[in-house]
């Protein structure tokens, strides 16, 4: 199993990001987590009329805490949860526990709790190290505090880190993106997350790009895509995912079974959970989530029972983006016809049972994805 757990608190609201978060507001981080290890119990507990089905889902491969800014719960608020966690779940076949990190939010001593806590993987969102940049983003941090963050969990003996880093944002030239690509590498971080900004609704960016103050360019996008490619390749990283690369021994498992299709468990507000085939997401409300978790023991405000249909196009659209490429069982008669134009055109790669891309047919992957559903 798969387990995520989402703190939606942030300092700041980035105009770009559209996962749910708020700042702290009127509900007490205290109660939230109170909360929160309150799901799991419900959750992962066989006697539970909630739980997952299944004696398995307590005894997570992997947790990975996101947000929102799970780095700004105080000492306390994550000396707590993690207390908590290490209480409810047998985690002797976790092998990777990932927390996602601002730069202006921790210091060498709370690295070093995150460590102690057992922390094996921290996720820096960094975006960019161009000053400009990072102020059209939003973000609260400057490239000297990012930088600064990435020494911080060396000294604390974070075992594995990464970088997040975003391109084709507005205002951000190639030669800006290289900057921020090489002084990444200068760093040397783990692993890498290089991603193109989208733009997703119920964002300013978002209505930026509606009213055409802000403008898509998909040969913009693939300039940069390349550059990355380039420089962290050649800088010795897998580029193992689309917007992924790691140093060996640091590709994220997480991730990695999620492109995989594997069940997952999500807790918190707007979490999602996908078990047995049945969807699951929770309600997008930090008030009304501490309220429901109180009163009946979990969150969940929506439920979806995946058709066989419904999986296969996920697990074509994600196995694509990997190195792993694709079963060619996913793949239908037609579908199969496809593939074949496809590699005529060298844009993907049929080997034995599996479909994979090119290097030609990556940065393509989301329209050759809709070509084989």
């Amino acid at each position: 199993m798969l387990l995520y757990l989402h703190i939606p608190f942030c300092h700041r609201i980035c105009p770009y990001c559209s996962f749910y978060k708020h700042t702290p507001g009127s509900t007490p981080i205290g109660e939230f987590v109170e909360a929160l290890t309150l799901e799991a119990k419900h959750r992962t507990n066989a006697n539970s009329t909630f739980n997952v089905g299944s004696s398995t889902f307590d005894v997570p491969t992997s947790i990975y805490l996101g947000g929102g800014t799970p780095s700004m719960l105080s000492p306390k608020h994550l000396t707590d949860l993690f207390t908590s966690l290490k209480e409810t779940l047998n985690l002797s076949e976790t092998t990777e526990i990932t927390l996602e990190a601002n730069p202006a939010t921790f210091d060498l001593k709370k690295a070093e709790l995150f460590k102690s806590l057992g922390v094996t993987r921290v996720s820096l969102g960094i975006q960019s190290f161009e000053p400009h940049v990072l102020e059209t983003l939003g973000r609260e941090h400057s490239p000297e505090q990012a930088t600064e963050a990435v020494h911080t969990l060396r000294a604390a003996g974070i075992p594995s880190v990464n970088i997040d880093l975003m391109f084709s944002i507005p205002g951000q030239s190639l030669a800006d993106w290289e900057n921020t690509l090489r002084h990444a590498v200068s760093l040397k971080p783990d692993h890498i997350s290089a991603y193109n900004l989208t733009y997703e609704e119920d964002t300013a960016f978002f209505d930026s790009l509606q009213n055409g103050t802000y403008k898509e360019n998909e040969d913009h996008d693939a300039d940069h895509y390349h550059l990355a490619e380039k420089i962290l390749t050649d800088a010795g990283f897998d580029h193992y995912e689309t917007s992924n690369y790691a140093q060996p021994g640091h590709h994220s498992r997480h991730n990695q079974g999620y492109w995989q299709g594997s069940d997952y468990l999500g807790l918190g507000p707007s979490a999602v959970s996908t078990i047995a085939g049945v969807r699951e997401k929770n309600i997008p409300d930090t008030a009304a989530y501490v309220r429901q978790v109180k009163s009946i023991g979990h969150a969940i405000h929506e439920t979806e029972a995946l058709t066989p249909a419904q999986r296969r196009i996920e697990l074509i659209a994600l196995g694509l983006r990997t190195t792993a490429g694709i079963p060619l069982e996913l793949l239908d008669s037609q579908s199969r016809e496809k593939a074949g134009n496809l590699a005529s055109e060298n844009l993907l790669t049929i080997t034995g049972n599996r479909l994979h891309l090119t290097a030609l047919g990556r940065p393509l992957v989301d329209p050759i994805a809709a070509e084989l559903i």
